[in-house]
């Protein structure tokens, strides 16, 4: 799913920027007395963007602003979710945990990685442990990266690690549950000689 928010994040800035520089490159070109293009809408450097007949040729149509206005704010209203799905962190900072006095802890979330990561990566077979909190503050998930050496039986590797540090983080948490994705890869080895 991330990959394909990431590439149609990317398409659609490539063609709001392709636009952009397109219109303002001829914007630019056409003010400083270059002849307008074939498809240009004014005819040279005088000329306004919106002169007085353009500007009241739909002033007697009760319907025109509006729908003007409602768009435009359609628009604003698009241009703020995106940037707001851009700029949304996808880490989860703080997981909050119950201590029982119903008043609750918070507990940062990078610890929490931290501290997971580094019981996941002990055992012997397993070379490097990554992981990453997500969801909410109340209801944390997590996604952990898991780099097996050859030698390690990767049915195993998920069976340790999830009685073992997965329920140790869950049970240090207070948490009910942390649902989790686990993926695990091998460790690139030279093949060996056999005689």
């Amino acid at each position: 799913m991330r990959a394909v928010r990431t590439t149609v994040n990317r398409v659609l800035l490539g063609a709001v920027g392709l636009v952009l520089t397109v219109l303002g490159g001829s914007v630019l070109a056409v003010g400083l007395g270059a002849p307008a293009p074939s498809w240009w809408i004014h005819d040279g450097r005088r000329d306004v963007l919106l002169d007085d007949a353009e500007r009241t040729r739909w002033r007697e149509a009760g319907w025109w602003w509006p729908v003007v206005l409602a768009a435009l704010a359609v628009l604003l209203l698009l241009a703020l979710w995106w940037l707001a799905s851009v700029l949304r962190r996808h880490r989860l900072t703080e997981v909050l945990v119950d201590t029982g006095d119903g008043e609750g802890a918070v507990l940062r979330g990078r610890a929490l990685e931290d501290a997971l990561a580094e019981e996941a990566g002990r055992p012997d077979g397993v070379e490097r442990a990554h992981v990453r909190l997500t969801g909410r503050r109340g209801a944390p998930r997590s996604r952990v990266r898991m780099r097996l050496a050859p030698h390690l039986d990767p049915a195993t590797a998920l069976h340790d690690f999830t009685t073992g540090p997965l329920a140790h983080a869950r049970d240090a948490a207070g948490l009910a549950s942390l649902p989790t994705e686990v993926r695990l890869k091998g460790v690139r080895h030279r093949a060996e000689r056999v005689s």
